[in-house]
C-alpha cells in the first residue's frame, strides 16, 4: 500500500524521512500565527494545479524535491491530484500553534474532496516531531487514527480565527475540542498574544522583558529554543526578532541597546551587523521596567498596527487580553 506523510514543519518532515514510514513525506510549512492572513484565493492558487502562467514560488511543490515529487513537478499537480496518488494520507500534527491553525486550514481545504478526506488518518502529538529519534516514531505511528469527526470543526475553528474580531476565537474555549485535542492549547496562546489588558504587549514580548528584567542581556537570550529558560514556541526566529525590533525600535522604547536591525535576512548575511546585533547589550528604558512593575501600557506611548489572525489592531481598534480573569476585552 503506498502511503504519504504531510507534516507542517521542515524539521518534522526530516525526522520522518529518516524514520522511513511512508513512500513520500511532505512538509508544507504556512505561517498563520504572525502577520496578514493569506487571501482564500492565493492559497487555493498555491495548491492548487499549476498554471502555465505561474511565477516561481507561488505553487505548494516549488522548492520540495525527491523522485516522486519530480514527477509531481513536471505535471504541474495541485496537492489534491498528488494526495490521490497515494492509499493512505498520513497527517502528523505538531503541537505548536501555528502547526494547529495549519491543520484546521488543510482539513477545511480538504473537506469536499472526498476522494482524499476518505485517505486520511492523523496523528497529533504532544511532543515536537524533529526531535524525536526514527525508533519513537515508528512507534508513534501505531497511533495514527482515521479523519471523522475533524472536518467540520475544523472548519469552524479557521474561521473564527480569519474573523475580523477575536470573539469567535475566544468562544472555542467553552466549546468541546472533540477530534481536535490539541487545538485548546493553541487557542490559549494565541489569545494570550493579543495586547494584554495591563502592558499592552503580548505574552512573548512580555516575556521578553522579564527575561530581561532578570539579567538576560544579550538578544538571542530572548529568543525560545529547546531547554532554555522561554520554552513558548508561538512565533518563529524571525518573528520573535522582529517582535524585539518592535520594543526596541520604536517613539518610545521598553528596551535600549539594540546596536542592530532591522532583523532580516541581509542583517545576518553581513557577518559584521550580526555580529553586533549577538553581542549588544540590552536594557529595560523607564518604559520598560514600568511594564515589568505592573504600572505601564507600551500602547499608550506607541502606535500599534498589527494583524492577529483576520483581525487588524490598531490603538483605536485595540482588542486585549485580560490574563487574571481570563476573558477579551474589547475595544
Amino acid at each position: 500500500m503506498s502511503r504519504r506523510i504531510l507534516t507542517f514543519t521542515d524539521s518534522g518532515a526530516g525526522g520522518l524521512k529518516a524514520a522511513r514510514l511512508a513512500d513520500c513525506v511532505v512538509g508544507v510549512e504556512q505561517r498563520f500565527v504572525c502577520g496578514k492572513l493569506p487571501p482564500s484565493s492565493e492559497l487555493d492558487a498555491l495548491f492548487s494545479p499549476r498554471a502555465a502562467s505561474y511565477r516561481a514560488g507561488a505553487h505548494w511543490l516549488d522548492n520540495l524535491t525527491g523522485r516522486l515529487l519530480e514527477d509531481a513537478h513536471r505535471q504541474g499537480l495541485g496537492l489534491i491530484e498528488f494526495c490521490e496518488f497515494f492509499d493512505a494520507v498520513d497527517l502528523w500534527v505538531d503541537p505548536d500553534p501555528n502547526s494547529q491553525l495549519q491543520l484546521i486550514w488543510l482539513l477545511d481545504y480538504l473537506r469536499p474532496h472526498t476522494s482524499v478526506t476518505s485517505r486520511l488518518a492523523m496523528l497529533q502529538t504532544d511532543h515536537i516531531i524533529g526531535e524525536q529519534q526514527p525508533a519513537e516514531l515508528a512507534a508513534w505511528q501505531l497511533r495514527l487514527a482515521p479523519v471523522r469527526g475533524h472536518l467540520e470543526a475544523a472548519g469552524a475553528a479557521w474561521a473564527a480565527w480569519g474573523a475580523s474580531t477575536p470573539e469567535a476565537w475566544f468562544n472555542l474555549l467553552t466549546q468541546d475540542p472533540g477530534a481536535l485535542p490539541q487545538l485548546r492549547s493553541s487557542v490559549v496562546a494565541l489569545l494570550e498574544e493579543l495586547p494584554s489588558r495591563g502592558s499592552g504587549l503580548g505574552a512573548t514580548e512580555m516575556r521578553m522583558l522579564e527575561l530581561l528584567s532578570a539579567g538576560h542581556v544579550h538578544p538571542y537570550d530572548l529568543f525560545p529554543g529547546h531547554e532554555k529558560l522561554r520554552p513558548r514556541r508561538t512565533f518563529s526566529y524571525w518573528e520573535t526578532g522582529a517582535l524585539l525590533d518592535g520594543l526596541a525600535h520604536c517613539p518610545m522604547p521598553a528596551i535600549s541597546g539594540l546596536d542592530e536591525g532591522p532583523f532580516d535576512l541581509d542583517m545576518h548575511e553581513d557577518p559584521e551587523r550580526h555580529q553586533r546585533y549577538k553581542q549588544s547589550r540590552l536594557a529595560l528604558t523607564g518604559l520598560g521596567r514600568a511594564i515589568v512593575a505592573g504600572a505601564g501600557d507600551f500602547s499608550q506611548y506607541n502606535p500599534i498596527h498589527r494583524w492577529w489572525g483576520g483581525t487588524e489592531l490598531t490603538n483605536d481598534r485595540l482588542w486585549r487580553w485580560d490574563a487574571e480573569s481570563r476573558t477579551l476585552v474589547t475595544p
